[in-house]
């Protein structure tokens, strides 16, 4: 019974083959806009996720602040080695200068951005070299002119060569490469293009670039996720002691824990996905009450037809089990043009956005029932009043 019924509905939205489509309009667009927007928005919430997760693990940054709307005193590279002394559960503690400038080879030449720091950054930020070697204890402790280069820079100024042991200019600074980092992958609009950087010894850039003993930032790594809170407190505590804070002064130093930012984004970018679907959604409430508004017109057309049927034999129940499978039929035809279009959408505006294009098989399962339970929904008052006409009534209707 319910195999015929399916062909009398492809049958009935095949001769009225406009007008069913028009009618599926209102699916399709709401299907296809909840499609894009989950997919869109757990290709944000992964990139934000990778991104954070490829600066490494348990990481801490130190970083001067403001108080009182007021530069406060910069940071010293003997603040990173009390750091490294005095706190426990630390893996690597690795200070951090940072600046810009043109790297220049030949007629080539690229702004970057020039990172000043010690060995322990590499494996703070879990970033091994592809080629060449880190620094020596000469030229760390010296502060020799010696480089290591990102991808991004190899590529403008090396193309595919191997830049190891060749020399290059830094603004007016005259560098030798001696390592090459592996590429951190694909750039983030939020992050940024992690490989675009050279890094040098950080007494280097203090001495060559900006003239003083300051440096931005230091970079943390806890041993173990569980010991960053502590590790938080008592760093919090020994800056106080060493910047002279009183116990209710205002902190002029900020700690910042990438993971808890990462934790946050992710969750704004979960909510945003779940808002823009909801409000995506409400095109299939207009679709609905669209597949009810043909399916009475349909009804009104068919009464003859229907007054035959029930006539024949045919009873109540069938003639509502017929009109409620050709409304599920046209609904459930409306979500998969839906999710064909929002998939294909979606993949779009991730190739533009540069945004991982993440398929789940459950959320296109998800929307053919509900399309197709929309249509079910909205299609039961049409095919009830259809099952409650009057046979005699109803071969009369001209």
């Amino acid at each position: 019974m319910i195999g015929n019924a399916f062909l009398l509905a492809l049958r009935e939205i095949r001769s009225n083959l406009l007008r069913s489509m028009l009618t599926t309009l209102g699916i399709i667009i709401g299907v296809g806009a909840v499609i894009m927007m989950v997919t869109l928005g757990n290709g944000a919430t992964q990139s934000v996720t990778s991104s954070f997760a490829s600066f490494g693990h348990n990481l801490l940054v130190v970083a001067p602040g403001q108080r009182n709307l007021r530069a406060v005193t910069a940071f010293q590279i003997a603040d990173a080695d009390a750091i490294r002394r005095d706190i426990n559960g630390l893996a690597e503690v690795a200070p951090e200068l940072h600046t810009f400038a043109a790297a220049i080879l030949g007629n080539r030449n690229h702004s970057t951005q020039i990172t000043g720091t010690t060995n322990d950054f590499f494996a703070a930020r879990e970033w091994p070299l592809g080629l060449g070697r880190m620094f020596n204890v000469s030229e760390d402790f010296n502060g020799k002119s010696v480089c290591i280069l990102g991808e991004t820079v190899r590529k403008e100024l090396f193309g595919s060569q191997d830049p190891v042991g060749q020399r290059i200019r830094l603004g007016k600074v005259t560098c030798e490469v001696i390592g090459l980092l592996e590429s951190k992958g694909q750039s983030s609009a939020l992050i940024g293009d992690q490989d675009d950087l050279v890094i040098m010894p950080i007494r280097a850039v203090q001495r060559r670039f900006t003239g003083n003993s300051d440096i931005s930032l230091v970079l943390v790594a806890v041993q173990s996720a569980s010991q960053v809170p502590q590790a938080t407190k008592d760093i919090t505590a020994l800056m106080h002691t060493r910047r002279h804070l009183g116990p209710n002064e205002q902190d002029d130093f900020q700690i910042t824990d990438l993971k808890a930012i990462s934790n946050i984004l992710t969750t704004i970018t979960g909510t945003l996905t779940a808002f823009l679907s909801a409000v995506a959604a409400v095109s299939l409430l207009v679709g609905g009450i669209g597949i009810m508004n043909v399916m009475l017109v349909s009804v009104t057309e068919r009464t003859r037809e229907i007054g035959i049927r029930l006539a024949i034999g045919a009873r109540a129940r069938d003639v509502l089990l017929q009109f409620l499978i050709e409304a599920a039929v046209i609904s459930a035809l409306g979500g998969l043009v839906g999710i064909a279009i929002g998939l294909s959408g979606a993949a779009g505006v991730a190739a533009l956005l540069k945004l991982p294009f993440i398929f789940q098989p459950g959320i296109v399962v998800i929307a053919v029932l509900f399309s197709a339970g929309v249509g079910v929904a909205f299609g039961f008052f049409p095919a009830r009043r259809a099952a409650r006409l009057d046979p005699i009534e109803a071969l009369r209707h001209e």
